[in-house]
């Protein structure tokens, strides 16, 4: 398993430190990552990573969404909510970018082998 990272370097971006998990199941937040019983390859694990932080993200937004529901609908807020947003739409675009070109490049090393 070489350096991951250097596959997609927006796995670093985003705190999502693919190697570290990899290697001792905890990330560089702090994070507990996605374990041999949950993942059967580095995809997996990988593909898993990205899920939760996803998740992450997903709370970020309900939680700021329930705060602007409950009367905080100052202008602030909802500036913070629409980045917050964008970093989902970020995020997700980056998820599915690397999965695919990853998958895909496992797809060529099969054909190849």
């Amino acid at each position: 398993m070489s350096n991951i990272n250097n596959l997609n370097p927006r796995l670093n971006m985003l705190g999502v430190d693919a190697l570290t998990q990899a290697n001792n199941g905890v990330g560089a937040n702090g994070r507990r990552t996605v374990d041999e019983k949950e993942a059967s390859s580095w995809f997996e694990a990988m593909a898993g990573a990205w899920g939760k932080a996803l998740d992450q993200q997903a709370a970020t937004i309900a939680s700021m969404s329930e705060q602007l529901s409950a009367g905080g609908d100052t202008p602030s807020t909802m500036v913070k909510l629409s980045a917050e947003s964008m970093r989902m739409q970020f995020m997700s675009n980056s998820a599915a970018t690397s999965n695919n070109s990853v998958g895909q490049a496992l797809e060529t090393l099969g054909r190849k082998q």
